[in-house]
């Protein structure tokens, strides 16, 4: 463990130890890519791919290293006992921090298929990670706004059917679809900007997902909903993760059925579904926004007991236990 050393040092340390470990292994995934691309055969697609996850497995598991190695951090996780790397499931997750990303993929890293995001099409030209996530599999998409819609009429439903054959390449091998449903990362600028009626969260964007379960919802085992809480801070930064500096992360999992009537519907035009998956969304944010007041407010009452406590003791030993495995 690292943890007595200063917090820039540290940041450095693990700053440096993610970029090795990107450095050397996308060039590694991109010659398997290559393979799978020009040998049309089945099953040696198939096996490239497992090797692709493979590889990519591994990069996650490294950085779980260097985050053990470089933090000194208390992780209080519950819901992960009874998932299956076999089944396919559907994630979402409030997001606060680009360290949410580095976060979620230790949690499932090979306790479920690989997190597979959707992406912008543009994103295919970030440098390295962009060929990564297409060797990977990633589904880019090209979504039009409303106001596109409105006057290219032509093009209306193109985005559920490219979100359909997206899906289609998922529907023989187990897959994780992951989207954060604000489809940002909260800041006291953003909620105060949106109105929002939560305290901790953003509005929730049900487009993404509402396409995903009318898509292959019936392919999916149920969705599970990820809440992540930073006691203290409330939206810490890349830097602030990688310095050390959030000694504590809380998060649940919970795992919810997908109701039987959304599946195989189109987001777009079902405007029955659409109604009925929007109010489910709002019901669950609900949820995740109390549920997320009360996971600050028990640390704040823990933390008060605790001052109390040092101060009749002198000392109190709140333990960091190992990231779990």
């Amino acid at each position: 463990m690292l943890s007595f050393l200063p917090p820039p040092l540290r940041g450095a340390i693990a700053t440096s130890l993610l970029f090795v470990n990107t450095i050397l292994l996308v060039p590694v995934l991109l010659v398997v890519a290559l393979l799978r691309l020009i040998i049309p055969l089945h099953t040696w697609r198939r096996w490239c791919t497992a090797v692709a996850i493979g590889i990519a497995e591994l990069w996650i598991s490294i950085n779980s290293g260097w985050m053990m190695l470089t933090q000194k951090m208390n992780w209080d996780v519950q819901g992960v006992e009874h998932l299956d790397k076999h089944h396919w499931y559907l994630v979402t997750s409030n997001h606060q921090s680009y360290a949410d990303i580095l976060i979620l993929q230790h949690l499932f890293n090979r306790k479920i298929p690989m997190l597979k995001f959707f992406l912008k099409q543009q994103l295919i030209w970030v440098p390295v990670i962009g060929l990564a996530w297409w060797a990977l599999d990633f589904p880019f998409m090209k979504r039009y706004s409303k106001e596109y819609l409105e006057k290219h009429p032509e093009k209306r439903g193109e985005d559920y059917e490219s979100t359909r054959r997206a899906c289609e390449k998922f529907k023989y091998t187990p897959v994780t679809v992951f989207n954060f449903l604000e489809g940002t990362r909260f800041t006291p600028a953003k909620h105060d900007k949106q109105q929002s009626p939560y305290k901790w969260l953003l509005k929730p964007k049900a487009g993404g997902i509402g396409f995903v379960l009318g898509a292959m919802g019936d392919t999916l085992t149920c969705v599970l909903d990820v809440t992540i809480a930073y006691p203290g801070h409330r939206q810490p930064s890349f830097w602030e993760f990688f310095c050390g500096r959030v000694d504590k992360i809380k998060i649940r999992v919970q795992q919810r059925e997908i109701p039987p009537d959304f599946l195989n519907r189109n987001y777009s035009e079902d405007e029955e579904f659409r109604l009925e998956f929007q109010q489910w969304i709002s019901d669950l944010w609900q949820e995740k926004d109390a549920l997320l007041e009360q996971l600050h407010s028990s640390d704040n009452n823990s933390n008060d007991n605790s001052s109390d406590n040092s101060s009749d003791n002198n000392s109190t030993d709140h333990g960091h236990p190992d990231l779990p495995a």
